[in-house]
């Protein structure tokens, strides 16, 4: 038997009890006649005695172990001494009698600690020793919890968990493509689903009404900290519902994970149309935790001499409040120079700060006068002692780095709680969204997103302002900022189905080629329908207030889309190619890779 308890389980109750524990050795403490061992596995970590004057031979044996051995003990449980208040078995400690080492350890390339000094890198080329981390595994642990608490409540709701294929067939919208050749059909490839958007609404059309899956997806797209190649979602669908069941319905589901796992009662979800969240924060995804809404200065700003607004599209601004005599003119330009990135864009930014003592300091002073000035600080909603920050330009670029702006003025004064959650409906998205490049239009969501009855009508229009305005019966769950899922109400019919792909630029026979399988599902009565997709990894992460997903995935990739402890994606040999019938062009590889 290698272990009766485990490292986390020994309380005072087990005061004199004869045990087995097995794990690894975490770290070693030597004073003279005692060495004490921390004994780690999954479930914690237990302190082990050994004493020199009882059993010199087992003491030498437990001097001589290096991190991460992996041994077993047995002995009798005592009370400590010195009692450790951070750990849960901190009351106890284990008197050791037998010690076995079960497998010797390489020195590991970084400590295995909660705070270690390894970098992500290395990390990641050795996650098997970092998921030995009590920290990591913690984060893991609570993944596993999530997804046990989501089947339990879909379950009450009676939904179903059914898989859908991973090799399906590709399509031309939305992100990359993964695919993969097919042996036995030379030529032709399958694709990972980004989704499985189509084959959840084919099992409505197939009358499964209820459905749900935590699914692996795939997109061939650029990587950054809350974005992998292969994600999961929850993905869900039912049949017979409107808008208001679908949002009610997954409220719930949020709530109850939150209680269940986290003991968090959310406040009221808000609601809040996609044109009021870019118009008031500048975002889709706007964070609630505090205000600074974005105030318009069109009619106050223009008509005064000043070029730079005269000519703009759009004057606007966000104020702060409570800082006008902390912000030095170091800290005004640190915060020109963060607006001027190119990551932001703007070329500059216009500041007006009406301090304490009633006077007011301004980059456009010469243009206006005071009173002016302090008009604008009131009307967006602030006073003596706040300052208004101002930028302008094409009003969707303009709103969009204000948005940024506010953020980042959120963030440098402490103005975001991080344990307050503010959940957020944003709904009434456009259906469709124009791109100057290609010249034409994109699904904003998907293609089988329906559009809202009342602008159906719209669809016929000539006029791309009209086409533009359509709304979509879409909608995205966001929490503090982020966006943890997104749906919407799905077409049903046939006919608008094809009215909708002619709007995005497919023939008729392109469509017929793409999606031929979901219209003639259609045709066999199609039920009402609808649904969203949760992000798994993303909701893992805004639960534990952090910004990055990886720590909740067991095995991530980098930021290149490499796995570095299997080294993937790697080459393939010859003959795998030819069964395939693929060959490589190693000199064009090499000029992509230089960049020729």
């Amino acid at each position: 038997m290698y272990r009766t308890h485990n490292c986390g389980e020994l309380r005072l109750e087990h005061i004199g009890a004869n045990v087995t524990l097995s794990g690894w050795m975490a770290t070693k403490r030597d004073f003279g006649g005692m060495t004490f061992i921390d004994l780690r596995d999954r479930y914690g970590i237990t302190q082990l005695i050994f004493n020199m004057d009882t059993n010199q031979a087992l003491c030498e044996l437990a001097r001589s172990l290096g991190r991460e051995d992996v041994i077993s003990i047995s002995g009798q449980v005592r009370e400590r001494s010195n009692k450790n208040p951070d750990r849960l078995t901190g009351d106890v400690e284990v008197v050791v009698e037998k010690l076995s080492v079960l497998n010797k350890a390489k020195l590991p390339p970084f400590t295995i600690e909660d705070e270690t000094d390894g970098g992500d890198d290395l990390r990641m080329k050795y996650r098997y020793l970092d998921i030995r981390r009590p920290v990591l595994q913690d984060k893991l642990k609570f993944r596993s919890k999530l997804t046990l608490e989501i089947r339990k409540y879909m379950d009450s709701l009676e939904f179903l968990e059914i898989e859908t294929p991973v090799l399906i067939k590709s399509t031309p919208e939305g992100a990359r493509d993964f695919v993969v050749p097919s042996r036995l059909n030379p030529g032709q490839f399958y694709a990972l689903p980004q989704s499985p958007q189509t084959f959840k609404q084919i099992l409505m059309v197939a009358g499964m009404d209820k459905y749900f899956q935590i699914v692996k997806c795939f997109r061939d797209e650029d990587l950054r900290a809350d974005r992998q190649p292969e994600f999961t979602q929850i993905d869900c669908e039912m049949s017979f519902v409107d808008q208001e069941e679908v949002l009610n319905t997954f409220e719930g589901l949020t709530k109850h994970l939150f209680k269940s796992v986290k003991d968090i009662e959310l406040p009221e979800f808000t609601r809040m149309s996609y044109d009021d969240a870019i118009r008031k924060y500048g975002s889709d995804k706007p964070d609630l935790r505090f205000g600074m809404e974005i105030f318009d200065l069109n009619e106050y700003a223009k008509g005064h001499g000043f070029n730079v607004f005269d000519s703009a599209e759009l004057v606007a601004g966000v104020c702060l409040q409570g800082k006008a005599d902390e912000y030095s003119n170091k800290n005004m330009k640190g915060l020109t120079d963060w607006v001027k990135r190119p990551q932001i864009g703007a070329k500059g930014l216009v500041y007006v700060q009406w301090k304490e003592d009633d006077s007011v300091k301004s980059t456009i002073g010469k243009f206006y006068s005071d009173n002016v000035l302090k008009s604008w600080v009131e009307k967006s909603g602030g006073g003596k002692g706040d300052i208004l920050f101002i930028l302008s330009g094409a009003e969707n670029v303009t709103r969009k780095q204000l948005g940024e702006l506010r953020l980042e003025l959120g963030r440098q004064n402490n103005l975001i709680d991080p344990g307050l959650y503010k959940p957020l409906w944003v709904m009434d998205f456009p259906l469709l969204e124009w791109d100057k490049e290609t010249g034409r239009f994109y699904a904003m969501h998907h293609p089988f997103t329906a559009p809202k009855a009342e602008d159906v009508e719209k669809m016929t229009a000539k006029d791309q302002a009209v086409l533009e305005s359509i709304r979509a019966d879409a909608y995205d769950l966001v929490i503090n900022g982020a966006e943890i899922g997104g749906g919407s109400i799905r077409i049903f019919d046939r006919d608008l189905q094809s009215k909708n792909f002619d709007l995005l630029g497919f023939s008729r026979e392109e469509a017929e080629a793409q999606f031929g399988f979901l219209l003639s599902a259609f045709e066999y009565g199609a039920p009402p329908h609808g649904g969203i997709a949760f992000g798994l990894d993303r909701l893992c992460a805004v639960m534990n207030g952090v910004a990055s997903i990886r720590d909740f995935i067991a095995f991530p990739k980098n930021n290149t889309g490499r796995d570095v402890m299997i080294d993937a994606p790697s080459r393939i040999d010859d003959g795998q190619l030819a069964d395939l019938g693929l060959q490589i062009d190693d000199t064009a590889l090499e000029e992509a890779s230089s960049g020729e």
